[in-house]
């Protein structure tokens, strides 16, 4: 795109104080990690690529279904059957087709997973099963790379900031441990569309203040939303003595 273009394109953003200099710049040339292309990552993925974050990496095994279609507006109802990864990557394309979009259709080994962070400068975790979360928590601690985590269920959601490559703690691990492994996903319990929405655009807005260099209030903190009640809360996050994943 040219520089006109580009500028018309990304006026709004440039409108604000915190876009001055090469802001936008920065995030054309930032390279992010979306693990998991469902409720969370479909949205959360939609922003980014409108943002303009240049290189998008989507892992996700799982094929597109007709109960995805209600809360996962990446995906239409010609893209049943088909990988969710590879069908994103053609979504996203269209919504901004200078932003490169590498479909990851599979589970990465554990090391597949710590060279693609490394060679990344955020991660978001839109997973939906805790053994995938805590692998994925470890092994942004070893890369050193900042993790946005979020979560949907029902009319609840939260999201939670992890700054590993500031500090060491505290982690994924300190707020969730073994016994919460069997935690409920929406399949068995359900879920309102819109609930994953807006977690999914939080985990977007976070990810674009960290790719600008911007603070947040969200940092080692966790974010819940009871979207019933119209309530939501944000509880500080302490690391956690003897923490398997991020203890000294």
């Amino acid at each position: 795109m040219s520089g006109t273009d580009a500028r018309l394109r990304y006026s709004r953003h440039l409108a604000l104080p915190q876009f001055a200099g090469d802001a936008q710049d920065r995030l054309a040339s930032a390279r992010v990690l979306i693990l998991g292309l469902g409720g969370l990552g479909s949205p959360a993925s939609l922003y980014l690529a409108g943002a303009g974050v240049g290189r998008l990496l989507l892992n996700d095994f799982d094929r597109v279904d007709a109960s995805n279609l209600p809360r996962q507006l990446l995906y239409r109802e010609a893209d049943c059957g088909e990988p969710k990864a590879v069908a994103a990557a053609r979504a996203l394309a269209a919504v901004n087709p200078d932003v490169r979009c590498e479909p990851i259709d599979r589970r990465l080994s554990p090391d597949e997973l710590a060279s693609t962070i490394a060679g990344c400068d955020l991660v978001l975790d839109c997973c939906d099963n805790f053994a995938t979360r805590v692998a994925l928590s470890a092994a942004c601690i070893a890369q050193a790379r900042p993790l946005v985590s979020g979560a949907a269920i029902r009319w609840e959601g939260q999201v939670a900031v992890f700054r590993h490559d500031r500090e060491r703690g505290p982690c994924y691990r300190c707020l969730y441990t073994e016994e919460d492994e069997n935690l409920a996903n929406c399949a068995g319990q359900g879920i309102l569309a819109p609930v994953a929405g807006t977690v999914g655009t939080m985990m977007a807005t976070e990810a674009l203040k960290i790719l600008l260099g911007l603070d947040s209030g969200l940092r080692n903190h966790l974010w819940t939303w009871d979207a019933l009640a119209g309530q939501s809360r944000r509880i500080r996050i302490n690391r956690r003595a003897n923490c398997p994943a991020c203890h000294e």
